[in-house]
């Protein structure tokens, strides 16, 4: 059974810049298992920092990718028919719990209300989870942390969590690195140098002011790395920037030309 928890660990450090306190706070969070709720807007670098605190705490790391159409089985498992008749079969939550990984929900939000409450006897004292397809009472692994994310200032009020959800987590907030450090980090992460990554900021500052007025969203920071990958792979940089920046989140024409005239005001 080893080899079903092995396949969750990260061997290689994933780059991550520290903007604040937020490694140490969750160091202390892990050490009591506190539940954890990774707050913030989309490409903003909450997956990269869970990512990199499992490789650092040197624990598996089982992340679901949660949508509207997942069920509490999903998570918890289900039974399956094979050559040999009905066997159970654990979903991720599940083999999290049993083997002492951390279990990262990402986007928990978009699952359905009735899904997510099969978390609450693991985010208080019990640490348990009831599998009442089998009558199974799964006592959680001491190594298991359960960790959620979402983004607050993108939900409607009908997909927001439950009160009785929320204050079972301690939360941290991130946002977007301040220029300096986006910089690094989107230069750390396509080899562009820092002047051209300083553009790409710089872009993606004067958009995340368009957010509410015309934008749903704003450049985030992965979307900042992708125009800098296409950039060291000799794509034009103004062409990068329509493929990677403007072209995904809009398809206002006011808000195109209001995106591209950003663009060539650091690009020519």
């Amino acid at each position: 059974m080893k080899d079903v928890i092995s396949q969750y660990r990260i061997d290689k450090e994933p780059y991550y810049r520290a903007v604040s306190d937020e490694i140490a706070v969750y160091d202390a969070a892990y050490s009591v298992r506190m539940p954890m709720m990774l707050k913030g807007p989309t490409g903003c670098g909450k997956t990269r920092f869970i990512e990199y605190m499992a490789w650092k705490l040197q624990k598996p790391l089982i992340t679901v990718a949660c949508n509207e159409d997942m069920t509490a089985s999903d998570l918890v498992g289900r039974f399956l028919l094979d050559a040999n008749g009905t066997r159970w079969q654990d979903g991720p939550l599940t083999i999290a719990a049993r083997f002492g990984a951390i279990c990262y929900l990402d986007e928990v939000v978009e699952a359905r209300q009735d899904t997510t409450v099969v978390i609450h006897p693991l985010t208080d004292n019990r640490r348990v989870l009831p599998l009442e397809k089998t009558g199974e009472l799964v006592s959680a692994h001491p190594d298991f942390q359960l960790v959620i994310s979402y983004n607050p200032g993108y939900q409607s009020v009908m997909k927001d969590l439950k009160q009785s959800t929320k204050q079972r987590f301690g939360a941290l907030d991130f946002k977007y690195p301040e220029p300096a450090i986006e910089e690094e980090i989107v230069s750390h992460e396509t080899g562009v140098p820092r002047e051209i990554a300083g553009k790409l900021v710089s872009i993606a500052k004067m958009a995340r002011n368009l957010k509410g007025h015309g934008l749903d969203e704003g450049i985030s920071t992965r979307m900042l790395i992708y125009a800098g990958n296409l950039i060291a792979n000799n794509v034009e940089a103004k062409r990068a920037c329509r493929v990677a920046l403007a072209a995904p989140i809009t398809d206002d024409p006011d808000m195109r030309d209001a995106l591209d005239a950003a663009v060539t005001t650091f690009f020519g």
